[in-house]
């Protein structure tokens, strides 16, 4: 890489917080399982330390505290559990170096163009996890970054999937494409139903925001348009929602859903 393109690619990423606090027992316990995940100070409620049990085993040193000190270090109205985690953001990762050679059981990667609403993130980083995706890729500036709202409403899945962001999700796409994944726009207007859509090996599902949908670029870049077919009573689904019912239907049948399990 040339000095040029290095400063364009440092310049284009957001500026990291020094550290953040995660929240809540799910998150919490996600966290300090993450291996990726550097922790800086663990304070509990007696009841919180109880619930948590083994996942504290060896992990690092705790403080204890009331749950109206521990709400004292989160934003008014965090629904914190009595956990609260305070660590360093996870480490930027590459989507080349994610994905890695080509796997003997397919790859699924969802793709997320400009959806900012981090309860819907967080839902669909849960519905990820469920079905087993690979990543979940975003726009940098047009994305929910990193925070304890996203781990809240994740409810531990950001720490259990790469959350990857990149400049341009155009090109992403493109670089999917050049290493086999079969690009699925998730759009209302598809020319086909996402069953009839489907491949065998790598996908890549791309979703839209819920006001402006796929944009043309990210849209053309794709190699099938697909619907989910819903009742006639209903416009549309929630894009949360939609996520998960299409990693469903992606996911079933397909050798990677050997892996899932019962709740």
């Amino acid at each position: 890489m040339n000095r040029k393109n290095a400063s364009h690619r440092a310049a284009s990423h957001r500026p990291r917080p020094p550290g953040l606090w995660v929240y809540g027992l799910h998150p919490v316990r996600a966290a300090l399982a993450n291996p990726l995940r550097r922790a800086q100070r663990l304070i509990l409620t007696e009841r919180a330390a109880a619930e948590l049990g083994s996942s504290l085993t060896g992990r690092m040193k705790w403080e204890k505290a009331e749950a109206d000190a521990v709400g004292r270090l989160l934003p008014p109205g965090s629904v914190h559990q009595g956990a609260v985690l305070l660590c360093d953001p996870l480490p930027e990762r590459d989507l080349k170096g994610v994905l890695g050679p080509s796997a003997s059981i397919p790859r699924l990667v969802l793709v997320l163009d400009q959806i900012t609403d981090p309860h819907n993130v967080g839902a669909i980083l849960r519905s990820a996890v469920a079905f087993g995706v690979s990543a979940v890729v975003v726009q940098d500036r047009h994305a929910p970054p990193e925070s304890g709202v996203l781990a809240k409403a994740a409810s531990g899945a950001l720490d259990m999937v790469p959350y990857i962001s990149v400049v341009n999700i155009a090109r992403a796409l493109e670089e999917l494409g050049a290493a086999g994944f079969w690009r699925i726009a998730l759009a209302g207007d598809g020319e086909q139903s996402l069953d009839e859509a489907r491949a065998e090996g790598d996908m890549a599902l791309v979703l839209g925001s819920e006001g402006e949908g796929l944009r043309r670029l990210v849209r053309e870049r794709c190699d099938v348009g697909a619907f989910i077919p819903i009742g006639k009573q209903m416009e549309s689904l929630n894009v949360s929602n939609a996520a998960a019912v299409a990693l469903y239907a992606l996911s079933r049948g397909s050798d990677s859903a050997r892996n899932l399990r019962k709740p």
